[in-house]
């Protein structure tokens, strides 16, 4: 019995304040639902007309033209994902390398970028695809510079860390023989990073492929510019048929992703 009252208890005791941001925490939270999470009256008035909507779009159109406008808008929704990220794979590596701490060149500047890479995963795609409406127009243009900044804010992150934790044996070896900071970069800390970069920057193809389908609501080209024509114009059987292509494209995008992956690792 002496022994066990030497023992550490369990759950540990909170303070005062851990307590009080505890009870503040979950009031925050009741009160979220009671204001925004739908009631069962909402749920049960919302289940028939979803299922009278679902029964509007079925079967979906499968008319050869109409088949062949969603595929060339697939085949440019897949070009903005693909060049957007490309672009800002590339515009990522130099930006986490200034901005990636023990190994940038900029010294305390590094800050600047780092707040730039910060700003440009803060703010929404949707936010960035209006930006770029306004600046250079509809279309698939808007498009591709909304993926190159996002894909800058996902990526120059995931790289100036993968940077910072390269193997730093390699590279004080470099440093002792007068090599130098991009010389280091290049012969030490790119290739002991390369497997994290090449899955940082397939999983922002992945991403970029989800994303650059939603971008068309704002007006920024692709597939779904031609899925909001198609709820605009109560057509849902056109609808049904471009969430479907949707879905099938990001299986196949995310299957052949998983398969590079597991061959990179």
């Amino acid at each position: 019995m002496r022994e066990a009252s030497f023992l550490p208890s369990r759950i540990t005791r909170l303070s005062p304040v851990t307590f009080a941001l505890l009870v503040g925490a979950a009031a925050l939270l009741i009160v979220s639902f009671q204001q925004v999470a739908p009631s069962p009256a909402q749920l049960a008035q919302g289940g028939p007309r979803m299922a009278e909507l679902v029964g509007r779009m079925l079967p979906p159109n499968l008319e050869h033209g109409f088949l062949q406008r969603v595929f060339w808008r697939m085949i440019e929704t897949f070009q903005i994902a693909l060049v957007g990220t490309a672009i800002g794979v590339v515009v990522s590596l130099p930006i986490a390398w200034l901005s990636a701490k023990g190994i940038s060149p900029a010294g305390i500047s590094r800050h600047v970028f780092k707040m730039m890479v910060s700003l440009f995963r803060t703010v929404p795609d949707l936010v960035w695809a209006l930006i770029f409406v306004a600046s250079v127009g509809l279309g698939a243009v808007a498009g591709t510079m909304t993926i190159m900044v996002d894909t800058v804010g996902f990526c120059g992150r995931f790289f100036a860390e993968a940077m910072e934790d390269a193997d730093k044996k390699p590279q004080e070896a470099l440093f002792a023989i007068g090599a130098s900071r991009f010389q280091v970069l290049c012969g030490a800390v790119l290739p002991d990073a390369m497997p994290s970069l090449i899955n940082t920057t397939l999983f922002a193809l992945e991403k970029s492929v989800r994303s650059s389908v939603v971008l068309g609501l704002v007006g920024a080209g692709g597939i779904g510019q031609e899925l909001k024509v198609a709820f605009d114009l109560f057509q849902y059987k056109n609808a049904s048929t471009i969430i479907l292509v949707i879905f099938a494209i990001v299986l196949v995008m995310e299957f052949i992703t998983d398969r590079l992956r597991a061959r990179v690792q």
